[in-house]
């Protein structure tokens, strides 16, 4: 087996980058970065901590899911999930953070590295209520650098190709996975039968 162990035996192989993979990375967000950001309803969010790296799905409608308070500046509401606060865990002893960005029917997505910090000021955690829910938390994200990516991942994959789709009953339903894992103990038909409701009346 042939390993790369040096940043040289990296670039020999791969070559260096064209200018159009240069020249789309800025520290700043430009008019059309913001519309990408603006369109995007889901993001990736990858944090690091002392216990390793932890990357994490975050989704919202289209003008909850973030807001630009300024050309270098992110806010991101921390919407209820599973409680285990990994990002955030990892966020208040490693600021760095990076971002994703999806758009539904494009294949570009967005991606940002920077610095992030946890706000719960009354007003600002208000401003971001939805159905008059207001989150815990918002991540306040400080961009160092932005770009686009190409979309051949997206194209690979058919990522919005309804043809695509996997059949949901062809899957490891959740309550499946956590009974099989708990000895039963936790999950089964029941936890998959109350997820519906339970998630409709904890959504925000």
């Amino acid at each position: 087996m042939s390993v790369i162990r040096c940043v040289e035996e990296l670039e020999a192989l791969y070559g260096q980058p064209g200018d159009a993979s240069l020249v789309k990375e800025v520290d700043w967000i430009t008019p059309h970065y913001r519309q990408l950001i603006e369109a995007s309803p889901f993001f990736v969010l990858a944090t690091s901590g002392p216990e390793g790296l932890d990357c994490s799905p975050r989704g919202d409608r289209p003008g909850s899911l973030v807001r630009i308070a300024d050309d270098r500046t992110l806010m991101l509401p921390d919407r209820r999930g599973n409680n285990r606060v990994d990002s955030l865990r990892n966020i208040v002893r490693d600021p760095r953070v990076a971002l994703l960005f999806l758009i539904p029917g494009s294949g570009t997505t967005l991606r940002a590295n920077g610095r992030a910090h946890l706000e719960t000021d009354p007003d600002l955690l208000a401003s971001f209520a939805v159905e008059g829910q207001a989150p815990r938390s918002v991540i306040v994200f400080g961009v160092e650098t932005i770009y686009f990516q190409c979309a051949r991942a997206v194209l690979r994959a058919a990522l919005w190709d309804p043809d695509s789709r996997v059949p949901p009953g062809s899957l490891p339903s959740p309550g499946r996975i956590l009974a099989a894992l708990s000895a039963e103990r936790v999950g089964g038909e029941s936890y998959d039968r109350e997820w519906p409701e339970r998630a409709r009346s904890s959504m925000w």
